[in-house]
């Protein structure tokens, strides 16, 4: 059922992970560029599991295609599209500050490299 609450939840995140997924120059040929992906939460419940995956999918896919070929024929991929796509990903975790989606990155992630990106996982996330 919808709620006002649930939809209130949604817009943190939704900026969250509008402005994560936003790099700049270091991470492009061009210094003076930016490449960025717009994903929307608009609409979803993130405080279900199965939600909070399947928008950590399209935060992963979103870091996928900034730090390679931006969609744009003319940029150049970074030359650390590991490193970028790691950053990005973790930009936005961090940023939508959400435990499930933490809990999610922490299924592929181990806390330590969680804290080396500013992360915060609460024992009890970290834990599971």
């Amino acid at each position: 059922m919808y709620t006002p609450e649930a939809f209130m939840g949604v817009w943190p995140v939704l900026g969250a992970a509008i402005m994560a997924c936003t790099f700049f120059a270091g991470d492009v040929a061009a210094r003076d560029v930016e490449v960025a992906y717009q994903v929307s939460a608009q609409g979803l419940d993130l405080k279900q599991p199965a939600v909070a995956r399947e928008f950590y999918t399209h935060l992963q896919h979103a870091a996928q295609i900034v730090c390679t070929h931006g969609m744009r024929v003319d940029l150049q991929t970074s030359p650390d599209p590991k490193g970028c796509y790691e950053r990005a990903l973790a930009d936005a975790i961090r940023s939508a500050s959400m435990p499930l989606l933490t809990q999610v990155y922490l299924e592929t992630h181990s806390p330590r490299e969680a804290a080396a990106h500013g992360i915060d996982a609460p024992l009890q996330v970290a834990a599971k």
